[in-house]
């Protein structure tokens, strides 16, 4: 009777071990998965406290600028702070804030961020030096940023008193020279280890109407208005059917097809006697003429030309992750019409702005754009410099210098760039004023580069709201670029190597 009933007595327990079995496999498999394929996720993750411990309760290494100067640091606490031992100071406050970040115990944004790994030290090269030398110090990150033309660029735009955003590019190597947006605010409120105190400004910059804490050079899309013509241009002289000397149809008013809606040149302005030549409707700034060329040309082929600039690339970073810059698809004639014009649906980021002009000055070669510069141990061991390397090929050189000549008449007398001329030196420029939507609210837009005959600087302007880029963003552009060419006089441009000339 006994064997029987220990039999019974046996069938739940084989159950209870079976579950005590596949519960203790279910949990090993998910410590497993966690560890093993998660742990990246979850040590990146914002919530997680030990982030905190990492970043603060060790020294952080410095961000400086291309020059040496430190724009961000680590220093020591006082007894009682919030119990970590450092905390992080931005001696250049608000004008680099959209470059370097913060970092705070609730989590770090900008370079803080994008490069923690180096900055704390977590990364396996500053790790493995660390265990040799029994030290506990991030490396030091020296940046591509110029202060005189960070400087320029934010004070310009400040002095709009309208939001906005300026990006400088070195057009040989894609280093970027300035990176502001404004409105900023200064990241030393988020070193506060009170947490009631870091809260009650983290709450205040976040539900500022103006969106300080937003990186508008990379984070925000705007339509670039004519500036885009710069796209619609190198298409057609890319297709082989036209030249600067090309005739287009300019009419006063343009019936856009398929619709009962009508084109016109800015002011209702004529361009020409109702025929134009490329290049003068591009010093015009004329709608008419370029809405008839995308017409022609048709929007698989400018869809192609403006992917060969980086539109529509999901793959950019600087090293912060850029927002994507769009050309719109599936579009009927007039859609297309003002696709070409940078309106209907197409946006860009202040970045790509730049670009396009970075890409012409380097005779149709656009470099990859990038902000780090080198990466050095405490000791002054170098773990990484930047390699410049081609991002995309926009156009051909001899294409390049065609436009670039056409560039240049914009801001020559007549051209509607007059106000980023600089005297003794060949500025190369496209204008732009983007609707977007508001009534009288027209986007500022510009990009350029200088000089034209060697390109060392390229630039992108967008001021939100703020009228004619001609004659608000024009400035700013000029400011920035008289910043990065200081130390070459007037006319040693004319010394260096010449670009090809074209008609």
């Amino acid at each position: 009777m006994a064997a029987p009933r220990a039999r019974r007595i046996n069938i739940p327990l084989r159950h209870v071990t079976l579950t005590c079995g596949a519960m203790m496999f279910a949990l090993l498999a998910n410590v497993t998965y966690l560890q093993g394929f998660r742990s990246d996720r979850l040590g990146d993750d914002p919530r997680n406290p030990r982030l905190a411990i990492i970043r603060l309760d060790g020294p952080r290494g410095n961000i400086l600028l291309r020059d040496g100067t430190v724009v961000a640091t680590s220093v020591e606490n006082g007894t009682g702070t919030g119990g970590h031992r450092y905390r992080r100071l931005y001696p250049g406050g608000q004008p680099y804030a959209p470059v370097t970040g913060h970092l705070s115990i609730y989590g770090a944004t900008g370079l803080e961020r994008a490069q923690d790994a180096v900055l704390s030290g977590t990364d396996l090269r500053v790790k493995l030096r660390a265990l040799l030398d029994g030290t506990r110090a991030g490396a030091t990150i020296r940046l591509t940023i110029d202060p005189a033309a960070q400087r320029a660029a934010y004070e310009a735009l400040r002095a709009t008193g309208r939001p906005g955003a300026v990006v400088a590019i070195e057009p040989q190597t894609g280093a970027i020279l300035a990176m502001a947006s404004y409105p900023s605010y200064d990241p030393n409120v988020y070193t506060d280890p009170d947490a009631a105190g870091l809260e009650e400004a983290d709450r205040r910059l976040r539900d500022d109407p103006r969106e300080p804490l937003l990186n508008r050079a990379i984070q925000r899309d705007y339509p670039p208005g004519s500036t885009f013509k710069i796209v619609t241009s190198a298409a057609a002289l890319g297709s082989g059917r036209y030249r600067p000397t090309t005739g287009l149809r300019a009419p006063a008013a343009l019936r856009l097809p398929g619709t009962a809606s009508y084109l016109r040149n800015a002011g209702g302005a004529t361009c020409g006697n109702g025929r134009t030549p490329l290049a003068y409707a591009f010093q015009l700034s004329c709608n008419t003429p370029f809405a008839n060329l995308g017409l022609a040309l048709g929007q698989e082929t400018l869809r192609e030309q403006a992917r060969a600039f980086g539109f529509d690339a999901d793959d950019l970073t600087v090293p912060m992750p850029v927002a994507r810059s769009v050309y719109p698809g599936d579009m009927d004639r007039a859609q297309t019409a003002m696709s070409a014009l940078g309106q209907f649906d197409t946006r860009a980021t202040p970045l790509m702005i730049a670009m396009m002009s970075a890409a012409v000055a380097n005779d149709g070669t656009l470099m990859r754009p990038y902000l780090v510069e080198e990466i050095r141990l405490a000791d002054g061991t170098l773990v990484d410099g930047a390699v410049p390397s081609p991002y995309r090929r926009t156009l051909d050189p001899e294409e390049a210098n065609r436009l670039t000549a056409m560039m240049v008449t914009v801001t020559r007398p007549g051209g509607t760039g007059e106000a980023a001329a600089i005297p003794g030196v060949e500025v190369a420029a496209k204008t732009g004023t983007a609707e977007n939507g508001v009534p009288g609210g027209d986007h500022a837009v510009f990009t350029g580069f200088a000089p034209a005959t060697a390109p060392r600087v390229a630039v992108g302007v967008l001021v939100e709201h703020g009228g004619p880029g001609g004659q608000i963003a024009a400035p700013i552009a000029r400011a920035v670029m008289r910043a990065v060419l200081a130390p070459v006089s007037p006319g040693e441009e004319q010394a260096e190597r010449p670009r090809g000339q074209a008609e």
